[in-house]
């Protein structure tokens, strides 16, 4: 009986002590690595941060990715959290629309005939940074246009960004 009882006990305390994983509260703080840049010219690797801070405003999260000690100041909103609904503020007048998914922030958006899909993937102590992007005038169409084959347009990967940044 003294055993249930310890082990009853032991679990409960471990409940009172277990920090709940959300986002993006969980994930805040300073990620620290490598990016890797990869297209047909090549491959190159440059220094990456991301600062990821609360702010005054609720809802508002500085969202600040360093590439070689330059950064770019940027603003994640919370639009409605239950869905995973987000705008990134680049602070220029862009306003990017962001989905998240299981502690991961997705983002696809088109400019200058580039459509970029971005992709940060949040972990206990790190955090995986991507980008892909293709040319949108590059598209071939294959298919049949049918109900039964439909038309499906192609767009070739150009190149890739790829970071694994850790927690400091």
């Amino acid at each position: 009986m003294k055993y249930v009882i310890y082990i009853v006990t032991l679990f409960i305390f471990e409940l009172g002590f277990t920090q709940t994983k959300t986002f993006p509260d969980y994930f805040l703080g300073t990620y620290k690595g490598k990016l890797e840049i990869v297209s047909a010219k090549g491959k190159k690797e440059i220094d990456m941060e991301f600062h990821f801070t609360k702010t005054d405003t609720i809802g508002t999260y500085k969202y600040v990715l360093v590439y070689n000690k330059e950064p770019r100041n940027y603003f994640l909103i919370e639009k409605d959290k239950t869905t995973g609904n987000y705008i990134i503020d680049e602070n220029n007048g862009i306003l990017l629309q962001a989905s998240v998914f299981d502690n991961s922030i997705y983002s696809m958006f088109e400019v200058n005939e580039s459509l970029i899909t971005t992709t940060e993937k949040f972990y206990d102590d790190y955090m995986d940074f991507e980008i892909m992007f293709t040319n949108t005038s590059k598209v071939t169409t294959t298919g049949k246009g049918t109900e039964e084959i439909p038309e499906v347009k192609v767009y070739p990967i150009l190149g890739t960004q790829k970071a694994r940044l850790y927690k400091e």
